[in-house]
């Protein structure tokens, strides 16, 4: 507690520290939960793994050309045969993953077909591949 003489403008003779260090305290608890919140990604992200093993994830790199035609892996293949290898694929590695590259002008029933067969066939994780905007404009 802070005490005083008796006469009024005496001098201090004590400095009561408890309501300081209570505030202090309180501001870094703050800080610690507000820095909790912001590392935290705002979007849920499935981030890839690194490992020390030699095991190379097959990645389907499925292309839908302007006509409907398909391609995995740079090679012609019909829809029914892209099932069947994706199945046996994703048998023999977990965390398959494939890539659907669709040319503007694929049609959006197209791209849902495909994305239906990697589902049936058990794959999991796709993704989009895009190419980057030259202009700035909207579409």
């Amino acid at each position: 507690m802070a005490q005083t003489s008796n006469r009024r403008g005496g001098l201090i003779e004590g400095i009561n520290v408890t309501p300081l260090v209570d505030i202090t305290l309180v501001l870094l608890v703050v800080f610690i939960v507000t820095a909790k919140i912001l590392v935290t990604p705002a979007i849920p992200m499935d981030l890839p793994g690194a490992s020390q093993s030699e095991d190379v994830q097959l990645v389907f790199a499925v292309a839908i050309e302007r006509s409907g035609e398909l391609a995995l892996n740079g090679k012609p293949i019909e829809l029914a045969a892209l099932t069947e290898v994706a199945r046996e694929a994703s048998g023999k590695q977990s965390e398959l993953r494939a890539v659907i590259q669709a040319d503007t002008d694929v049609t959006h029933g197209r791209v849902i077909a495909i994305l239906d067969a990697l589902k049936v066939a058990g794959v999991a994780r796709v993704a989009f591949g895009v190419a980057p905007r030259t202009d700035s404009g909207a579409p």
